[in-house]
């Protein structure tokens, strides 16, 4: 009898497992077919489907000193040293919103976009970057520029902080000095509790990979800190932890007002140069997009495994006696995990990778730790700067493994745009901007990823950080030299409008 029911138990799994693997093969099969057949002449997106628009606050306000707000390291980087921007220009005046924001919801208005991604300048609300100074001027700006969104039906979705830390605060240390966590908390409470009410998706952050790597390792972005392989790393710890602290005071302070906190992760996409070294893709996407992602939404929490194990060892070669990698324990790993409702994600391009054999050699940085060696396709599309190509697929690739590696998250698509020489018939922006919206349909239609929305930076040509005003990325150009600032559709407006409209992704536009 025994061996009977232990038969017939081998044969009942044998048929459980053989069920799943059938499963997963015709889900793929179905998948690939989606994703072939997927025409662009019959697909309809669905009505829910959001289209948005972003920008930051030091790219369009200006008003730099108005109203009492105080100086961020933007200001003061820029005002010091002008020749680190590639036409000495600067954000004090740039498109001027603060004085022509409802010009900036007519654009989103006339597209028929469902919401607007914007941020919030520290400095406006905390001139000194505490709480012990609020300036009510910037809290009423922002009110009435929210106002006028809601009065025009569209969401606004708020960016807490985008590079523009308070310089006080960058004199203590910024983002590598822990005490910062308490700062933000209380600029955090002070949102919450003025604009609590009207907003329901809140972002934590931008592009934490980007303000850490860029500002306190590589040194090419304000605070210009040249602390490669140590100071990135606290950096991207306290700003993770920063996450956390405000995810945990809206949930036990605000949560009756039923907003969602979530935080703006990018990534590229890395395709192995041999085309075959898939860990290449894996070690490439761990170390950017996992270094964020892993301790906020994997099951496990804690930073991905291979940053963990490699900087440890790199650090022990350097005769360090702890990792130049931020420790955390099993408490801090619980503070941090689940801390998002959804995900705010930003693609523009891909590399191809390489991996570094002579990493031994060199100082220690990120990218000795990743090993990396990043490069382009000559076959791509180049826009008008050095690191935009036009790579739809790793659109597609990377949402994909966002999927796979997190369960399927929630993700609003916040950032995806081409730089061009600001020509108003932009062919070039309407290209790349079907193509990439066709695969985020891909994703979501073929493989059932939560994509509920899909943002473009951006809607102003405006001040593009250590570009200028030399390259543009707007669906609409602005008139710099003219006191009203007018806002000048482009093609690639009416492209989207369109879009919105007829809910397709037209194979070819003419307007």
């Amino acid at each position: 009898m025994r061996i009977v029911i232990a038969f017939l138990v081998v044969i009942f799994f044998t048929a459980v497992f053989l069920s799943y693997h059938t499963v997963r093969q015709f889900s793929r099969l179905m998948a690939k077919r989606c994703e072939a057949d997927l025409d662009l002449d019959t697909f309809v997106i669905p009505k829910e489907f959001l289209f948005g628009a972003s920008t930051s606050a030091y790219q369009i306000e200006g008003a730099w000193n108005e109203d009492g707000k105080g100086v961020s390291i933007w200001d003061a980087a820029l005002h010091k040293n002008p020749g680190v921007i590639k036409d000495r220009m600067n954000g004090d005046v740039t498109a001027d919103s603060y004085h022509h924001y409802k010009d900036d919801v007519a654009a989103l208005k006339k597209l028929g976009f469902n919401f607007y991604r914007f941020s919030i300048a520290w400095t406006r609300i905390m001139p000194n970057g505490a709480a012990n100074e609020i300036n009510y001027a910037g809290i009423q700006y922002y009110h009435r520029v929210i106002d006028e969104l809601l009065a025009n039906d569209i969401q606004p979705v708020i960016t807490m902080y985008h590079l523009d830390l308070p310089q006080k605060l960058q004199e203590m240390g910024g983002w590598t000095n822990p005490i910062i966590v308490q700062y933000y908390e209380a600029y955090a409470d002070v949102l919450f509790q003025n604009f609590g009410d009207k907003i329901k998706r809140w972002i934590t952050f931008n592009e934490p990979f980007d303000s850490c790597i860029d500002a306190y390792g590589r040194g090419i972005l304000p605070p210009f800190i040249h602390g490669e392989g140590v100071a990135e790393y606290l950096c991207g710890h306290h700003i993770l932890i920063s996450h956390a602290t405000a995810y945990h005071l809206y949930k036990k302070k605000y949560s009756h007002y039923g907003g969602k906190i979530g935080i703006t992760l990018n990534s590229r996409y890395f395709i192995p140069k041999d085309g075959k070294d898939s860990s290449l893709t894996e070690r490439g996407m761990q170390y950017m997009l996992g270094w964020f992602a892993h301790p906020i939404l994997s099951a496990t929490g804690g930073y991905p495994s291979i940053m963990v194990n490699e900087i440890a060892e790199n650090s022990l070669l350097e005769n360090r006696t702890t990792s130049r990698l931020p420790f955390m324990d099993t408490r801090l790993k619980l503070f941090i995990r689940n801390t998002a409702d959804y995900l705010s994600f930003n693609y523009y391009t891909s590399n191809i990778v390489e991996f570094n054999e002579n990493f031994k050699s060199s100082e220690p940085s990120w990218d000795k730790d990743s090993r990396l060696i990043l490069s382009f396709d000559s076959n791509w599309k180049k826009s008008a700067n050095n690191w935009v190509y036009n790579v739809p697929k790793g659109m597609y690739r990377t949402l994909k493994w966002i999927y796979d590696q997190f369960d399927n998250p929630e993700i609003l698509i916040t950032e995806n745009g081409w730089s061009d020489q600001g020509q108003l018939k932009d062919d070039d922006r309407i290209d790349y901007l079907r193509r990439h919206l066709l695969e985020v349909m891909k994703v979501k239609e073929c493989i059932g990823a939560n994509i509920i929305g899909y943002g473009i930076w951006s809607l102003l040509d405006n001040f593009e950080w250590l570009s200028g005003f030399t390259e543009h990325f707007g669906l609409y150009a602005v008139n710099m030299t003219s006191p009203n600032k007018e806002r000048i559709p482009k093609k690639s407006a009416m492209f989207m409008q369109k879009v919105v409209q007829t809910r397709t992704i037209p194979k070819n536009y003419e307007n």
